[in-house]
C-alpha cells in the first residue's frame, strides 16, 4: 500500500509540475524573446562591424568596436556628461524625497492631496516637461527675463543651454523636479513600515527627534535607500529625452549622455551598431560594478543590525 501510496503521489506531484510549467511557459518565452535574446544578440553583435542594409554581409571586427570606444572622446564626454548628471540628480531626489516622506508622514490631514502634489511630475509627459524647461532656460526664456528686466543682475542673455556645464545642470533640474514624487512614495512607504513601538520607546528613553531619525529611522530604511540608490543610478545612466529635446547633444556633442550618444552613433551617422553594442556592453559593466559596490558597503551594516 505504501508503495503504491508513493507513486501516485510522485505521479500527482509530476502532473503538479507539468501544470506548473504551461503556466509559466507563455511568460518565459515572452522574456526569453524580448529580453535575453536581445541581449545576447547585441553582445554578438559587438564583435561584428554590423550591417543591417539588404545583402550587406557583417564582418567581425573581434574587439575593434571596443578599442574604439575606449579612444573616443565624445564616447568619454557622454559617459563624464552622465556621471555628472548622475551625482547631482540621484542624491537631491534621495534627500527631498525623503524630506517630503518624513514631512507627510508627520501630518495626519491632507495627506492624500500632498501626495498627489508631490507626484503629479512623476505622471507627466518628459517630452512636455522638457519643452517647458527648455522655454524657460532659453536666451529669451522666462529665466533670462527675470535677470534682465526684473532683477536687473545682466544686460544681455545667459546661454544657459548654449555651454556644456550650464546645460547639463538645467536637464539636471528637470531629472531632480521629475524623480522627487517616485522617491517620496518609496520612502513613505518604508516610513510607514516602521512600528511605532520604537518611537514610543525612544521617546520614554528621552530621544529626541534628530536623535530618533539617526537611530530609528535611518537604520529601519536603509535597505530601502539601497533599493532607491540602485535604481535611481541605472536610471541616470538611461537618461535620454531631457537631452534630446533641451540640448540635443549640441553645441559640438559637448551635452551627449551615454544613450543620446548611442543614438547618434546607431542612426544619424553611418549606422555604427557593433560599437553602439560595444558601448551599452561597457556602461552596463559600470553599473553592474556600481551595484556590486553599493551592495558592499551596506551588506556589512545589515551583518551588524542582524547580530
Amino acid at each position: 500500500m505504501s508503495t503504491r501510496f508513493s507513486r501516485a503521489k510522485s505521479f500527482f506531484k509530476r502532473k503538479d509540475n507539468i501544470r506548473m510549467l504551461a503556466l509559466l511557459f507563455p511568460g518565459l518565452a515572452v522574456i526569453g524573446l524580448f529580453t535575453f535574446y536581445p541581449i545576447i544578440k547585441m553582445f554578438v553583435m559587438s564583435f561584428f562591424d554590423w550591417k543591417i542594409g539588404y545583402q550587406q554581409v557583417s564582418q567581425f571586427a573581434g574587439l575593434m568596436n571596443y578599442a574604439a570606444v575606449f579612444s573616443d572622446k565624445a564616447a568619454g564626454i557622454a559617459i563624464a556628461n552622465t556621471f555628472y548628471y548622475m551625482l547631482l540628480t540621484v542624491p537631491l531626489q534621495m534627500i527631498i524625497g525623503l524630506l517630503v516622506a518624513l514631512m507627510i508622514n508627520g501630518i495626519r490631514r491632507f495627506t492624500v492631496t500632498f501626495r498627489l502634489m508631490y507626484y503629479l511630475p512623476v505622471i507627466t509627459s518628459w517630452v512636455v516637461v522638457a519643452l517647458l524647461f527648455r522655454n524657460i532656460f532659453s536666451n529669451q526664456g522666462l529665466l533670462n527675463y527675470f535677470l534682465m528686466d526684473v532683477l536687473h543682475v545682466t544686460n544681455d542673455p545667459i546661454g544657459w543651454l548654449s555651454t556644456r556645464w550650464p546645460a547639463l545642470t538645467a536637464t539636471s533640474l528637470l531629472g531632480i523636479w521629475k524623480g522627487i514624487g517616485w522617491n517620496m512614495v518609496i520612502f513613505l512607504a518604508a516610513l510607514q513600515a516602521i512600528p511605532g513601538e520604537y518611537y514610543e520607546a525612544a521617546s520614554i528613553d528621552g530621544l529626541n527627534r534628530r536623535q530618533q531619525f539617526f537611530r530609528i529611522t535611518l537604520p529601519n530604511i536603509k535597505g530601502t535607500i539601497l533599493f532607491s540608490l540602485v535604481m535611481l543610478i541605472i536610471g541616470a545612466f538611461n537618461t535620454y529625452t531631457p537631452i534630446m529635446v533641451m540640448t540635443g547633444g549640441n553645441p559640438a556633442h559637448q551635452t551627449e549622455v551615454v544613450l543620446t550618444w548611442l543614438y547618434y552613433q546607431t542612426f544619424s551617422v553611418s549606422g555604427k551598431m557593433g560599437y553602439a553594442a560595444a558601448l551599452s556592453f561597457l556602461v552596463t559593466a559600470i553599473i553592474s560594478v556600481l551595484a556590486v559596490l553599493l551592495f558592499k558597503v551596506f551588506s556589512p551594516q545589515k551583518e551588524e543590525r542582524k547580530s
